[in-house]
């Protein structure tokens, strides 16, 4: 029989929940509380994380993953560049109507002054411009500019903090694709072997690529998730979309730039784009916000997460829910139940309009189609890149869970984030593919049970050739 390192059942559950790390669950553990609670991915938020911590934390994810024979993927989200006001002596009260002004001199700060930490911000901004101070809670009005500040009026009041972050809506800035700290912290993400960098504030493919580029310089394999967190990524989606190794609607800027009557109507889109091409699509972002502190979720809440699991995305996040809240595993679990109630129902299949450009892919969608017929419990395969198990899981089988079979941690990571597969390593890959032995371990292992329905989507080698298959097993 062959070896494997195994982990335990995932009670198929498809929808992948990804938990973001921190004060509150960066021990091993915690991390084994969530991952025994169903959490499939982990995040490193680097706005604020040292690199000491991630180097210990990716450490612990590991401990706890091999303890229990897990794989589960590890994202690291680089801050990217973001636009931040100064420091202030002390907090300021703005009330309506109130004059205020934004120099390009970070060092300045007043009583109605604030500096800026990008020198460009009065060459992109036009009289009129609408900022946003805080994620909206701030907003002001662009009445002039002079050559060194943009004088403004406020519309909507708060305190003003220092280092606040700005968004300028509807605005084209010409920050940089990557800042020097993204760069540092994309070196450690390799250097650690991560699964995921996530590029945050997209506009274009070519942010993307410039990241790519970076990763393809080293020697380690890394995935790119590209974040859409603005109006213009979203008028480029498609391009984007084709560039990235995968997409996360990070609703929390993407909330601030874009009309919030919109928001649901873009995350719909992207999602059903995704779902055409065949790149996996994260849902991000105040999905249990209230459960920071409270051990229940709101009403909405549930409806929301609900929501994208209908709509088939390949996994939902928590981000302060599970790094800094009171009830971070409890917040797993709510997803997981909500996840597995939703999944009962038909969802909103927008991968019937999948474009399949080549036999492998038809392959897939051909073991899938047997797989729903049978009402199969699993779909078992054995794939060397993952290219398989990933176009398998873009054909989104209605009930049966993928287990996917490989030989490098690396591919069955990177799997990990993918609806509805369950990566297992293979420590002695053959290429003979024993489809049998195979079956038999899984059932010893606990994957599958005596008297269940397997499809296998399978290469074999035929006199000089490799043939594709897909085959019926019955668990015996």
């Amino acid at each position: 029989m062959l070896s494997f390192n195994f982990q335990p059942v995932d009670q198929n559950r498809q929808t992948r929940i990804l938990a973001t790390l921190g004060p509150a669950t960066d021990s091993v553990e915690a991390i084994g509380k969530l991952l025994d609670a169903g959490a499939n991915i982990f995040r490193l938020n680097m706005s604020h994380a040292r690199h000491d911590w991630a180097k210990t934390t990716t450490a612990h994810i590991r401990e706890a993953a091999a303890q229990r024979g897990r794989v589960p993927a590890v994202l690291m989200d680089l801050q990217g560049p973001a636009i931040r006001t100064g420091d202030l002596p002390e907090p300021l009260e703005l009330k309506q109507g109130d004059r205020f002004d934004f120099s390009v001199d970070a060092t300045v700060q007043g009583d109605r002054v604030v500096g800026v930490n990008y020198p460009n911000f009065l060459n992109d901004i036009e009289v009129g411009a609408i900022i946003l101070i805080d994620n909206g809670l701030i907003r002001m009005k662009v009445l002039n500019k002079t050559e060194l500040v943009a004088e403004c009026e406020v519309d909507i009041g708060g305190t003003m903090g220092s280092r606040r972050h700005i968004n300028l809506p509807g605005t084209k800035v010409s920050l940089p694709a990557l800042t020097e700290k993204d760069r540092r912290d994309a070196a450690l993400g390799l250097e650690l072997g991560v699964d995921y960098l996530a590029l945050s504030f997209v506009r274009e493919a070519a942010d993307v690529e410039e990241l790519q580029a970076l990763i393809q310089a080293g020697d380690h394999p890394t995935m790119v998730v590209a974040k859409i967190e603005d109006q213009h990524a979203v008028k480029r989606i498609r391009r984007i979309i084709k560039a990235a190794d995968a997409i996360m609607v990070a609703r929390g800027d993407l909330g601030v730039e874009c009309p919030y009557e919109e928001l649901p109507i873009i995350q719909r889109h992207i999602v059903h784009e995704c779902l055409t091409v065949g790149k996996p699509v994260v849902v991000a972002t105040h999905m249990l916000e209230s459960m920071i502190n409270e051990p229940h979720p709101t009403r909405a809440e549930v409806t929301d997460v609900a929501n994208a699991v209908f709509e088939q995305a390949d996994a939902i996040m928590l981000s302060g829910e599970t790094s800094v809240g009171q009830f971070p595993t409890m917040c797993v679990e709510v997803m997981d139940r909500i996840a597995r109630r939703m999944e009962q129902e038909r969802g909103a299949r927008f991968h019937r309009e999948a474009k399949l450009t080549d036999q492998r892919q038809r392959l897939a969608k051909s073991a899938v189609r047997m797989a729903d017929d049978l009402a199969a419990d699993a779909i078992v395969m054995f794939t060397v890149s993952g290219r398989m198990a990933r176009e398998t899981a873009w054909m989104r089988p209605r009930h049966a869970k993928i287990l996917a079979l490989c030989a490098d941690p690396r591919v069955a990571g990177a799997l990990a984030l993918h609806r509805g597969v369950t990566p297992v390593i293979i420590e002695n890959f053959c290429p003979d593919f024993p489809v049998l032995d195979a079956i038999a371990t899984l059932k010893e292992h606990g994957h599958l049970q005596a008297g269940q329905t397997v499809v296998v989507s399978s290469s074999t080698k035929a006199v000089e050739e490799i043939a594709n298959s897909v085959q019926i097993h019955e668990v015996s």
